[in-house]
């Protein structure tokens, strides 16, 4: 580690959290208020890395167990910060993984992306709030179709499939009210950090999007 390393990745380390202790004292504030905090959404800069490191590392065991992640397969600080800017730079048409960010008050707090993309045709897609406040507005819903246009238009998507864990309802919930349609349940592992489980398979098409109906 080069001299003064440590210094600034600690420094950067202690913005990050204080970044999240306002966003969690405002959400608290709102939870307060009984109101819904102002939702957007934006494609990942690469500032939004290290947060997205952040979740995976220090979420609970049980809310990743809950998602139907396999603990031993979760990658390392590096491995993330290795493969997670690859994306960044890359053009529509040659990505493996897409990634849309998520906010509340013009502040990060969770994470859509896809993968097993095929380019004009299909892609998979997952869902991630990352702070426990958060997940209890129920903002999913909102979140899941301010997020399929990047999805649809920029990789030219016939279709979105979506595989959440059978045992995990939220995910599901938003799913259905933002217009996916269930197509089976059956038994696989869904993605490379997942344990074999029943997942649900819902299924968006593009022609249902772009219907003046669905919003």
């Amino acid at each position: 580690m080069k001299p003064g390393t440590s210094g600034v990745y600690f420094i950067n380390a202690l913005i990050r959290i204080l970044a999240v202790l306002i966003l969690l004292a405002q959400v608290f504030y709102k939870l307060a208020q009984m109101s819904t905090p102002k939702l957007s959404v934006r494609e990942i800069q690469r500032e939004d890395i290290p947060l997205i490191v952040d979740y995976w590392l220090t979420a609970t065991p049980a809310h990743l167990q809950a998602m139907g992640v396999d603990l031993g397969k979760i990658p390392t600080r590096q491995q993330w910060m290795s493969m997670l800017p690859e994306q960044l730079n890359q053009p529509y048409e040659q990505k493996q993984s897409y990634c849309i960010i998520w906010l509340a008050d013009g502040q990060p707090i969770g994470h859509s992306n896809v993968n097993k993309i095929i380019f004009g045709e299909e892609a998979y897609m997952h869902l991630h709030i990352w702070y426990a406040p958060i997940r209890e507005l129920h903002v999913g819903t909102e979140l899941v179709k301010m997020t399929l246009p990047y999805f649809f238009n920029n990789l030219q998507l016939k279709k979105i499939c979506c595989e959440p864990y059978a045992l995990n309802p939220a995910p599901n919930k938003a799913l259905a009210k933002a217009g996916f349609q269930f197509v089976k349940e059956y038994i696989t592992t869904p993605g490379s950090l997942n344990f074999e489980q029943r997942v649900l398979h819902w299924e968006i098409l593009q022609s249902r999007f772009n219907n003046p109906e669905f919003l």
